[in-house]
């Protein structure tokens, strides 16, 4: 092995593991159990923020096969074709039949209905947001409504999903609805991302998330018009995390790994660095993982799938 391939796989094992640090780690701890009874006057805001939801639109995303993964590229370590690790290799062509996915995130209104309906409190972390946001930042009931959910488990969204008649999308099908059948290394095309495509880089002294409404940032939707594709909350999917899945997957319809220990994560978040908004970076968090970095939206498998 020459000493540039060698320095090469190094490199992606360390940006790996970095990886799984900044979504695993530094995002906080892992924490399962329901959350306590809200106080009496955060009860009427969640009331109200639930009202005011409303679900997204289902888009439909066309059978036929798109370019999966990257190409590896040792040259230009900060260009945005440049594999962020080894994982994303290697690309090749993948064929999904049809099937529709939400055109925005699940929205935080969407999600605390959700669980009302099944009668569980949010976790105690979204509590303490939500007052502090309300209390403190006064953050209207009308916008966080728009905020994506988060401090969501990965049973959680799956189970939302399930309730409305969906799933979670397959981490190929997510792909391909982010950069569409050509292989865009984002999901606006290859410009630079920028504040006005996709919010990410923010930072809050008291780690506030710092999130856009579920349907906006209309110039940074993907290919089939999907919205915060990067960036704004990085999104649950089905599968689970294979580090070498791409090397031998199913040419049609991969179903991911059938065992794991982490749950594929995919889109980077509004604290994300620009590598992790690339359309084939990929990442994975604890499925029992409640963070205020990742939320998910939901698909649906088309009667008309194979040709």
């Amino acid at each position: 092995m020459s000493l540039d391939s060698q320095t090469s796989g190094q490199l992606g094992a360390t940006r790996f593991v970095i990886a799984l640090f900044l979504l695993i780690v530094a995002e906080g701890p892992c924490i399962v159990e329901a959350g306590s009874k809200p106080s009496p006057e955060l009860a009427r805001h969640v009331a109200e923020i639930v009202r005011l939801a409303r679900l997204s639109p289902m888009i439909p995303i066309p059978a036929g096969p798109f370019l999966l993964g990257s190409q590896r590229v040792d040259n230009d370590p900060y260009g945005g074709w440049t594999q962020f690790d080894d994982t994303e290799l290697p690309q090749h062509r993948v064929w999904l039949d049809t099937f529709e996915m939400d055109r925005d995130e699940v929205s935080l209104g969407e999600y605390l209905a959700f669980l009302q309906n099944r009668e569980l409190h949010p976790s105690d972390e979204l509590q303490k947001l939500l007052w502090h946001v309300i209390s403190i930042h006064f953050v209207s009931d009308q916008t966080l409504t728009r905020w994506p959910a988060l401090y969501v488990t990965w049973a959680e969204a799956n189970d939302l999903c399930a309730a409305k008649g969906g799933r979670l999308p397959t981490e190929a099908e997510w792909e391909k609805a982010a950069r569409g059948p050509d292989g865009s290394p984002y999901p606006w095309g290859e410009a630079i991302p920028n504040s006005s495509l996709a919010m990410f880089g923010q930072h809050h002294v008291h780690e506030i998330p710092i999130l856009a409404a579920v349907d906006s940032y209309e110039e940074g939707t993907s290919p089939y018009g999907l919205h915060h594709m990067a960036g704004n909350v990085a999104e649950w999917v089905r599968d689970w995390f294979g580090f070498d899945y791409y090397a031998y997957m199913p040419e049609r319809n991969p179903p991911g790994p059938t065992i794991g220990r982490y749950k594929s994560v995919r889109g980077g978040s509004w604290k994300s660095k620009r590598i992790m908004l690339r359309t084939a970076t990929r990442g994975g968090a604890l499925p029992a993982q409640r963070v205020a970095t990742i939320g998910f939206r939901c698909a649906r498998s088309s009667s008309s799938g194979t040709p």
